[in-house]
């Protein structure tokens, strides 16, 4: 047995050689023989072409065109469909690198089962089909009667003065800004992150001046500059804002601070029980008359987004305090 299977046989995915003109199959470790159910006597008694789906565009013309191009090209990484002894397509990723055995130039093949990792991705897919059919809905099907609603309430104060009227108007608000919150979360699968450095401090201005604040005031404590996507940064900081001027009350201060790896949000209000803080990014929850229970989580959803990690503690006023980090600083 020659020297490099030991090497073989301590990796744990499948690796095969080929010849490096017709790509034709040379070895294989028993890794590989596994995920296709042969054994290495059988395996190494069929031709490439049988143990590939061969249906375009995994085809045997296409398999040799990557081993050739690892040869005068370098290395080569693709997602590829084997078949199985028993017939059964296999879904590998491939990375293909030139090297030397017995003298020789062969193309190692190192090849990894990603079943598990397409079933996500088709999981993930569906799950986006479902969520854009949804936002979809929404923004028709609710809209609409929504639109019609608000007319007639106009009509209505052309006619009369009623007290009534203005809690009809404050409920058109509420299901106006549910909507919303709604359309935010559906759609978020759908866009596309573009990292910039952003000045956390204008930002955060900007932000302040989008946000009802009534007599609340911002203390901007940071001069960091950081990577993300300006949008999706604006969702979160302009959430935080509201959930801190709904439970601190309309003279609320909200302080915007860095840490050594981020930055947090804080404010003077009551605070966030302990017991409560782990469901405080759930979707729906919230103790606040004001609130539709979506606005955290959208704040949790765009952290996420970003590889960021964020926490609820107490502020040392005892309001409720933010701390969003794992953030990539720029220089």
């Amino acid at each position: 047995m020659p020297d490099y299977h030991e090497l073989f046989e301590k990796i744990p995915d499948g690796i095969t050689l080929h010849d490096t003109t017709d790509g034709s199959l040379l070895d294989a470790n028993e890794q590989f023989c596994e995920m296709l159910g042969y054994t290495r006597e059988e395996l190494l008694e069929l031709r490439f072409e049988d143990i590939i789906l061969d249906e375009p565009p995994y085809t045997s013309e296409r398999a040799e065109e990557y081993i050739q191009n690892a040869a005068t090209d370098g290395p080569q990484t693709f997602e590829w469909r084997d078949i199985t002894k028993a017939g059964d397509p296999l879904p590998v990723e491939v990375h293909l690198r030139q090297t030397t055995i017995d003298g020789k130039q062969r193309i190692l093949a190192v090849v990894r089962d990603i079943t598990d990792r397409k079933q996500r991705e088709r999981e993930l897919q569906r799950k986006n089909e479902r969520l854009e059919e949804f936002a979809s809905v929404v923004s028709h099907d609710l809209r609409n009667p929504l639109n019609v609603a608000q007319g007639w309430l106009d009509l209505a104060r052309e006619e009369c003065d009623s007290e009534h009227l203005t809690a009809i108007e404050r409920a058109h608000d509420r299901m106006d800004t549910l909507i919303e919150d709604l359309l935010t979360l559906a759609r978020d699968g759908e866009t596309t992150m573009e990292l910039e450095n952003v000045v956390l401090a204008d930002i955060t201005a900007r932000c302040w001046e989008n946000v009802e604040t009534a007599a609340a005031t911002v203390h901007i404590q940071t001069t960091q500059t950081i990577r993300a996507d300006y949008t999706r940064l604006q969702q979160l900081l302009e959430n935080l804002m509201r959930n801190a001027t709904q439970h601190g009350g309309e003279d609320a201060t909200v302080t915007v601070g860095e840490l050594a790896d981020g930055f947090f949000l804080e404010d003077n209000g009551p605070g966030i029980p302990e017991e409560t803080r782990t469901r405080v990014f759930e979707a729906g929850y919230t103790t606040s008359a004001e609130g539709t229970g979506f606005g955290l989580k959208i704040v949790n959803e765009v952290a996420v987004a970003h590889g960021w990690d964020i926490t609820v503690t107490e502020a040392e006023t005892g309001g409720a305090r933010f701390e969003i980090t794992n953030v990539t600083l720029s220089e």
